[in-house]
């Protein structure tokens, strides 16, 4: 499929018919609501592994907009520093249970966007967003792991296989993508195996790609203006960090969900339908 002006035109159409910007803040709701008991059961995970807990901020201060960042680290200090065995197996619990009811509204847009309906056992759709969000924590703390014991593995494949000294230069540059082609493979994964719809691995790569450098792009971009530009405080006064983090799940929702259509779209193309409303 070209994009040209009836790519765009039709994609104008999906986002209107879907109701994409209803679904966005359907999953920021979701986001909200999971952030920080899943915060709190992955930093309870770290507590088995030598990675500090300020690796865990680190990742997010990549591209959260400061004043949402002020509000997730008071959050996470507080209850890092009150927890006790009731709180953190309350946190497994709800992260668990909020994050796999974010995950079942993604699949509920991703089968809008291939017009499906969602004929699957209920017991079948809880058990796959339940896994999706395991998948999702595992891919977390490998993005954590990498980047801490890169260079000891880097170093070892190093003397070991007896590699050049390009193969470490190359490695350690590599330690640094790492983020973006995890989230590439966690959106591979949401768009293979969330709608209801036999779909190839390959089919769901160019939604993928777009969402990726999509989520980047809007992430950065909407820090920048905040920090330098939007004072959501003033006008929000102490509520200014929470409306940020809203806005920042408002947007990340969104480029997911365009993901979707995007590759709703290109199946259409392969199969010579036209959607029909």
């Amino acid at each position: 499929m070209v994009v040209n002006l009836a790519f765009i035109r039709e994609l104008a159409r999906r986002f209107t018919e879907d109701e994409i910007p209803r679904l966005s803040a359907e999953l920021a709701y979701y986001f909200l609501l999971s952030l920080f008991p899943f915060l709190l059961f992955l930093m309870t995970l770290l507590a088995y592994l030598p990675i500090p807990h300020e690796d865990v901020l680190a990742l997010v201060r990549q591209y959260a907009p400061k004043e949402a960042l002020h509000l997730i680290e008071t959050n996470v200090y507080r209850l890092m520093n009150e927890q006790n065995g009731g709180l953190l197996s309350f946190s497994i619990i709800a992260a668990i249970w909020s994050a796999s009811n974010g995950m079942s509204a993604i699949m509920r847009a991703f089968n809008r966007a291939y017009d499906v309906q969602e004929d699957r056992p209920f017991w079948i759709v809880r058990g796959l967003s339940i896994v999706l969000t395991l998948g999702m924590i595992v891919v977390i703390i490998v993005a954590l792991v990498l980047p801490v014991f890169g260079r000891i593995i880097g170093l070892f494949l190093f003397s070991a296989l007896g590699l050049s000294q390009q193969f470490l230069e190359v490695w350690n540059a590599f330690r640094w993508v790492t983020s973006s082609l995890l989230l590439f493979a966690v959106f591979t994964a949401l768009y293979y195996f969330a709608p209801n719809k036999q779909l190839r691995c390959v089919n769901v790569v160019r939604g993928a790609l777009f969402a990726t450098a999509g989520w980047i792009a809007a992430s950065l971009a909407f820090a920048y203006y905040v920090n330098n530009f939007a004072d959501y405080t003033a006008m929000y006064g102490s509520l200014g960090g929470m409306i940020v983090l809203m806005v920042w799940f408002y947007l990340s929702g969104m480029i997911l969900v365009l993901g979707g259509e995007l590759n709703a779209m290109f199946d259409c193309e392969r199969e010579g339908k036209r959607r029909q409303r």
